[in-house]
């Protein structure tokens, strides 16, 4: 399965629109990353525990939704975008959402 931000692929024709799936993925934060991303702030630098989890969340959501466009019997998502939105009452939720268009590629 291809997956890409462009509204094409370079030297392939798109036969088919498959329509626009969806990957969604809603991940918690817990107690020890954010006692460990505290102490990130107060010393500097960066904060392994959140990197660690935001890129869970994104290969999750891309997974997500290359299995639904691979249901629709599309082999390739065009115009992919990525979007992060943090939830819950205390902010400790995070929800990364990947969006594309399915399509039948040559």
């Amino acid at each position: 399965m291809v997956v890409t931000t462009t509204p094409g692929i370079e030297g392939k024709k798109i036969y088919q629109y498959k329509g626009i799936v969806f990957g969604e993925v809603v991940s918690g934060v817990d107690f020890i990353k954010d006692f460990a991303a505290g102490l990130t702030n107060f010393f500097g630098g960066r904060s392994g525990s959140y990197e660690g989890e935001l890129i869970e969340a994104r290969e999750a959501a891309l997974r997500e939704m290359e299995k639904r466009a691979a249901a629709l019997g599309a082999n390739a998502v065009v115009g992919v975008d990525i979007d992060y939105e943090v939830l819950g009452q205390n902010g400790n939720m995070l929800m990364v959402t990947a969006s594309g268009t399915a399509v039948v590629v040559e």
